[in-house]
């Protein structure tokens, strides 16, 4: 009975810290952690949380939404434009004329329509069908002329990404296209005003583009929450395939407009090469002591970062092992508790708050969350 009583006292805990968060399809997605994340940070109570590696903002939007000052940071130009939706909006209303307005744009055979539209008679794979690639030229094209103001701009452009990603030919990312035309490929392009965070208007939000490095040294806060991305940890494997910047190429050129140079038969952008945009944090290889070098770059960002706090995401099909882990945590602080959840059996285990964790992280499909204190 108490074991009882213990399980449903944790589901009514994870309950009370649901949150309606919005995004795209993403490899990287926190969406089924945030209940845990915000338990996490509830232990905290810090009035400033830096979330490092921002993606598609979902955990700066779940810490917005829970009265939090956020610092939301990424390298990444549509991150950029996401926290800049979703945490410095105002009101939804305020923006129905401009998604109407953009919605009821002339269609045209534009540069993206050339790029990536096809229909069943094309003899490649495309992205998007042609009526929706003619939507969406002539709605980027709109978006331009309008000169609209920062965060008018960024509303209207994640706006369209999100409706572009409930049209797209794809498993989920832009590195390879469905064969054949995916159901949803059907629907027509529709631009919905995003779900911005109106609480969020009295916080003092601030959103930085930057290496993550900057950021830990430039910015102090109460808490940091660090998703850095995973390399492959299998030793036969080259580099994790994984790389952001290639996955998601598509959304930098929207943002853009700017029509670059592309590759291969996705159309990616040049400037995505994996030996161009990969991270430190994916690196494979050792360095000249032995150590991997993935390891080492999360080592240095425990030490720089500039919070009392951390919550440290990371996943057993990343590159560090339990005990090089285990090190390097213990290095820069001491474990407060671990939050471990199995993808495969989908099972979530019972916060821990104990410096004695029993390291499984070998076991596949392991997503781990660790509350450090810095010492």
């Amino acid at each position: 009975m108490n074991i009882l009583k213990k399980s449903l006292d944790l589901f009514d805990q994870e309950n009370s810290y649901a949150v309606d968060t919005e995004g795209i399809k993403y490899a990287g997605s926190k969406l089924k952690l945030l209940p845990h994340i915000l338990m996490m940070t509830a232990q905290i109570q810090p009035r400033t949380v830096l979330d490092g590696f921002s993606g598609t903002t979902r955990v700066s939007q779940a810490f917005a939404q829970n009265g939090y000052n956020v610092v939301s940071s990424d390298i990444s130009v549509w991150s950029e434009i996401f926290a800049t939706c979703y945490l410095l909006g105002e009101e939804r209303y305020k923006y129905n004329d401009l998604i109407l307005h953009l919605n009821n744009v002339e269609s045209y055979d534009g540069w993206f329509t050339e790029h990536y539209g096809g229909d069943s008679n094309s003899a490649e794979k495309r992205l998007w069908q042609y009526h929706n690639t003619r939507k969406l030229d002539g709605i980027r094209t709109e978006i331009d002329r309008l000169n609209l103001d920062k965060v008018e701009k960024a509303i209207a452009l994640t706006s369209l990404i999100l409706a572009l990603d409930r049209v797209d030919n794809t498993i989920g990312h832009f590195t390879s296209y469905l064969k054949n035309w995916s159901s949803r490929s059907y629907n027509k392009l529709l631009l919905k005003v995003p779900k911005i965070i109106p609480s969020s208007n009295n916080l003092d939000h601030k959103i930085l583009r930057s290496d993550i490095y900057n950021t830990a040294k430039s910015i102090v806060t109460d808490l940091a929450y660090l998703d850095p991305p995973y390399g492959s940890n299998n030793e036969k494997m080259p580099p994790s395939r994984v790389r952001y910047a290639s996955y998601y190429h598509i959304w930098t050129t929207v943002i853009l407009n700017d029509q670059p140079d592309l590759f291969g038969a996705a159309n990616r952008r040049i400037d995505s090469r994996d030996k161009v945009a990969a991270s430190v944090f994916e690196d494979f290889r050792k360095n000249e002591k032995g150590d991997f070098i993935a390891v080492t770059a999360i080592r240095k960002l425990l030490e720089n970062v500039q919070a009392k706090n951390i919550i440290l995401s990371y996943s057993s099909g990343g590159r560090a092992t339990a005990d090089s882990l285990l090190n390097v945590i213990n290095a820069v602080g001491k474990i407060i508790a671990v939050k471990e959840i199995n993808y495969t059996k989908n099972v979530m285990s019972g916060m821990r708050w104990t410096n004695d964790w029993i390291p499984d992280i070998e076991t596949k499909n392991i997503e781990y969350l660790f509350l450090i204190k810095k010492s």
